[in-house]
């Protein structure tokens, strides 16, 4: 597929020796394993293992979602499960390889070169601090920024999906939008959008390990089965995607999009097509 890379073959390589021989984590893993929503969710993830690959599709502003996310983290690394976590939340080419299981948030940001303004750091850093508390190695999975504008260009993306998906996948990029994006850039949005699924998937590949799991946590819409990550990995792997959904959406989920779907609590009421309309500009430059 297009965007593998060498370097991300070899960094891969020592991530897999540090997901195999981690030893006794240096501190302990942060979670209240007594917690009615660490138990339950330890239930509801003995349902769908084992898995090669699982993937969690978030709502980015959903509270409850990251709690979710650092009880699976947990539960997979008090049990010996978990060979990595990749994040949508950083770029291909950073990791914490390299860092004991005893370094500290601001070593652990400075290794992932993290973006709190995107992707602030309250939200992700106790999912990504439990995999470090417990000697797991966290990478970055997504594409880099300086690889976008040559996805916008690339064609080949174009047959990247089957016929119908590809289609679907550019509908949803233009409600995703509120239907506020011009008609010429539904096929670049969905290229990049494609490339990032490519990328998502080609470092898992890099990363499974024979009786673990590797943990992806992105959008909900990267872990659709029908669009997104799983579309591009290896057919010989068992992955499973589960949907933390906040409420009851915007429509039911069809059966053959997730494994699971897990409801919390709705989020109040906001007009994000206001906001993106404000953003309009930028967005379409």
């Amino acid at each position: 597929m297009p965007f593998r890379s060498t370097w991300v073959m070899a960094a891969a390589a020592s991530l897999l020796l540090a997901a195999g021989c981690a030893g006794r984590p240096e501190m302990p893993i942060l979670e209240q394993t007594g917690s009615r929503s660490a138990l339950e969710t330890a239930d509801r993830l003995g349902k769908l293992l084992p898995a090669d690959v699982l993937l969690v599709g978030e709502q980015h502003d959903a509270a409850e979602h990251h709690r979710i996310e650092q009880h699976i983290v947990s539960s997979l690394a008090t049990q010996g499960l978990l060979a990595a976590l990749a994040l949508e939340m950083a770029e291909v080419g950073v990791s914490t390889a390299k860092l004991k299981p005893s370094s500290t948030e601001e070593q652990t940001r400075r290794a992932l070169k993290w973006d709190d303004k995107a992707w602030p750091w309250q939200d992700y850093g106790p999912a990504v601090m439990t995999a470090v508390r417990a000697g797991v190695p966290v990478l970055g999975a997504n594409l880099p920024t300086d690889q976008m504008q040559a996805s916008v260009n690339d064609s080949k993306l174009d047959v990247q999906l089957p016929g119908p998906a590809l289609k679907a996948q550019q509908q949803a990029i233009r409600i995703g939008h509120c239907n506020l994006l011009p008609e010429s850039q539904i096929t670049p949005m969905t290229r990049v959008q494609i490339a990032r699924d490519i990328t998502m998937a080609d470092t898992i590949h890099q990363l499974v390990f024979p009786g673990k799991t590797v943990l992806l946590l992105a959008g909900n819409g990267h872990a659709d089965r029908r669009l997104g990550v799983p579309q591009h990995l290896r057919a010989d792997l068992k992955a499973k995607s589960i949907h933390l959904r906040a409420g009851q959406g915007q429509g039911a989920d069809t059966a053959d999009a997730f494994d699971s779907v897990w409801t919390t609590p709705a989020l109040p009421d906001t007009d994000h097509c206001a906001k993106l309309q404000a953003q309009l500009p930028v967005v379409t430059r």
